[in-house]
């Protein structure tokens, strides 16, 4: 904010004015991201000054500018600095006294900015031109970020209310507005109820001291409820739909690690048949470079056969003595083939007896493979059952949630609304009272004031009278009887008046008594309907808390189902581990026995071709585990559908419900 306080003193000498203390101060003492410059009389220079740093200030969170005595020209520099300014949230200019140029500049501050969240007008003076009003008004119809509007005390006419009407038409985002202590009047009220229905974000407009009859102001304060239940509604909804969507992704989560650790088998198994494979390759090589060696005995076997049996022809001539030693030789050798022939046909029946034995071996495995991919399935299905369980059980429990509270908001209404009731007939029949009273008040001192003019007159005659008297004493005694006489008269006539207006009086007092004990029954009977809703609420209390008591349960049931299912799962995994350490001593007997076969290569392509096939089968498990997850997206678009209807049949049941109950039941009696 030195920065701040540095660039307003820059633009402040460039234009050749100097720069006020005050505000000086104000900036040095600034907090960050609000600047408050209330009750501090600022120049035309300061606000140009502090409108160009507001066009690119970038830290400012609110603008306070309340009580400164902003003529017209300095507010328009100001409002201008915040058109393009995108940072601002709350705009305070009471009681500035701002007139027609004041309000054209907000109406385009309104339509220019997007970020101004709160706008303070109080005790300024924008409603008495009506163009510029309408030019406001326009302002806050196109504008898309503006939640809370006061505008108190501004002289708006029913007129002016009028062009609101219109703008709330159009506008989409404002919640609260405050129009207190303006001249709306009746038809300005009625302008304002005939829009409240095209604006669905106006939860709370206030209008006291307008001069607006009391039908007008249920009627807005019921349009206004609409609104309130609507906005509920709507971050209800919200609420719920992240926690839908917190669980999709917990589930996407949980099925992309279980796709990842099947993938991860998968890899493990191809690493084990290409290991597999390589050692194979490497017997079969070994098996063939005796083979070469045997072929290569055998032709040097033959070689030297050859040449015997040249030595032989050329020493046939030679050789007739020693024709019986040949031919003991020549049997001989025919033994030796003989026996050899039986060494070659029993190593004949042992490797078929062996490759009979790996046959037998390599079945027994696929079963037990069998069997353990028929419980991986079954183990599927249970930890599918109980997911599903689980899920009923979770919507279960966000219907009673919803349940408890529509009857919990309910018994509030209701609870409200006999309080209203009984606060508003207390007050009638104390004011009814209060003015009766003061009615017999005022009557008494009235003939009191009257009783004692007429004795003063009857005295004033009487002294004239006694006057004449002692004037004419002797001459006229009979007029003095007479004259005695009228004033008997009077003063009889006097206190009989006097003695029928008391008992007119004291009937009306007995009346008034009356009416306060029948005023008390009633407040009587207020009360008792107010106990006995508090104890409906009591008892709805109870339920609330028996239902939590009930969802407590619910959830340590779903804890410990949770916990069987983690151990179900661990002892599963155990089992597996355990299979595939046997399977794996069993393999490693297998490569011992394949080491001594002598014809692996038919083997060797049956394993290949089992291989594949449960690679096959493999890719065909993840494709039904995709299929699996698209059904379960579906499902959760299916339920996010339902939850939305159902929260769109709930609002539509509230607007029938608040909309069916009659007005004359709301407004208090008289």
């Amino acid at each position: 904010m030195e920065e701040f306080r540095r660039s307003y003193i820059r633009l402040c000498r460039e234009s050749g004015a100097e720069p006020q203390e005050a505000v000086l101060q104000q900036l040095h003492q600034l907090p960050r991201g609000r600047l408050d410059l209330a009750t501090q009389s600022l120049t035309v220079d300061t606000c140009r000054a502090l409108g160009k740093l507001l066009q690119t200030e970038a830290l400012l969170r609110e603008l306070v500018l309340s009580d400164c005595m902003l003529n017209e020209e300095g507010a328009t520099l100001l409002l201008q600095g915040l058109c393009t300014n995108t940072v601002v949230r709350l705009l305070d200019l009471k009681g500035n006294n701002l007139r027609a140029t004041g309000a054209e500049a907000l109406g385009k501050l309104l339509r220019q900015n997007k970020s101004i969240q709160s706008l303070t007008l109080e005790w300024n003076n924008l409603g008495t031109w009506e163009d510029a009003f309408t030019t406001f008004c326009g302002g806050l119809a196109a504008n898309g970020t503006l939640q809370q509007l006061d505008l108190r005390n501004n002289q708006i006419s029913h007129k002016g209310a009028e062009e609101l009407a219109l703008a709330l038409k159009g506008n989409a985002t404002l919640q609260q507005l405050d129009l207190r202590w303006n001249n709306i009047g009746l038809l300005g009220g009625r302008a304002l109820v005939n829009c409240l229905p095209s604006n669905r974000t106006l939860w709370r407009l206030d209008l006291a001291g307008n001069n607006i009859p009391g039908d007008v102001l249920r009627a807005v304060e019921q349009a206004v409820d609409h609104n309130q239940d609507r906005h509920t509604t709507f971050q209800e909804n919200q609420a719920r739909t992240h926690i839908l969507s917190k669980e999709v992704r917990h589930l996407r989560e949980e099925k992309s690690k279980q796709f990842l650790d099947l993938m991860e088998t998968i890899d493990k198994q191809r690493e084990e048949m290409a290991e597999s494979s390589r050692a194979s390759a490497a017997r079969m090589g070994q098996l063939q470079e005796a083979l070469n060696e045997r072929h290569s005995i055998i032709n040097a076997l033959k070689a030297k056969l050859q040449m015997t049996e040249a030595a032989l022809a050329l020493s046939e001539q030679k050789a007739q003595d020693i024709g019986e030693l040949l031919a003991a030789a020549e049997q001989e050798q025919m033994s030796q083939s003989q026996r050899q022939a039986k060494e070659r046909r029993l190593e004949q029946q042992e490797a078929a007896e062996r490759e009979s034995k790996l046959l037998r071996d390599l079945s027994a495995a696929s079963e037990k493979n069998l069997l353990l991919r028929s419980q991986v399935d079954e183990l599927e299905r249970k930890v599918k059952s109980q997911q599903e369980q689980l899920f009923l059980t979770r919507q279960e429990l966000t219907n009673t949630s919803a349940e408890l509270k529509i009857r919990a908001v309910q018994a509030e209404e209701r609870l409200d609304m006999e309080k209203r009731r009984a606060r508003q007939s207390l007050e009638d029949s104390e004011n009814l009272r209060l003015k009766e009273v003061e009615h017999m008040t005022r009557h008494l001192e009235e003939s009191e004031r009257a009783i004692q003019e007429r004795v003063q007159r009857l005295e004033a005659t009487r002294l004239s009278l006694e006057e004449e008297l002692s004037r004419v004493k002797a001459a006229a005694l009979s007029e003095r009887s007479q004259a005695e006489e009228e004033l008997i008269k009077a003063r009889s006539q006097a206190h009989r008046e006097e003695q029928q207006h008391l008992a007119h009086l004291e009937d009306k007092l007995r009346l008034l008594a009356l009416a306060r004990d029948e005023a008390q029954g009633a407040c009587l009977q207020q009360k008792q309907k107010v106990v006995e809703a508090q104890a409906r609420a009591g008892q709805l209390s109870l339920q609330v808390d028996g239902l939590q008591r009930r969802l407590e349960e619910l959830q340590q049931e779903l804890s410990n189902k949770d916990q069987e299912k983690v151990a179900e799962v661990n002892r599963v995994r155990v089992e597996l581990q355990e299979q595939n350490g046997r399977l794996q001593a069993q393999l490693t007997a297998q490569e011992a026995l394949r080491e001594r076969a002598a014809a692996l290569e038919r083997q060797l392509k049956a394993m290949a071709h089992d291989h594949r096939e449960a690679l096959l089968d493999r890719e065909s498990e993840n494709a039904s585990l995709r299929e699996k997850l698209r059904l379960k997206e579906a499902e959760i678009a299916r339920i996010r559908d339902e939850e939305a209807q159902r929260a769109s049949f709930l609002q539509n049941a509230v607007l029938a419900y608040v909309q069916g109950s009659p007005v004359r039941a709301l407004s208090p009696p008289k």
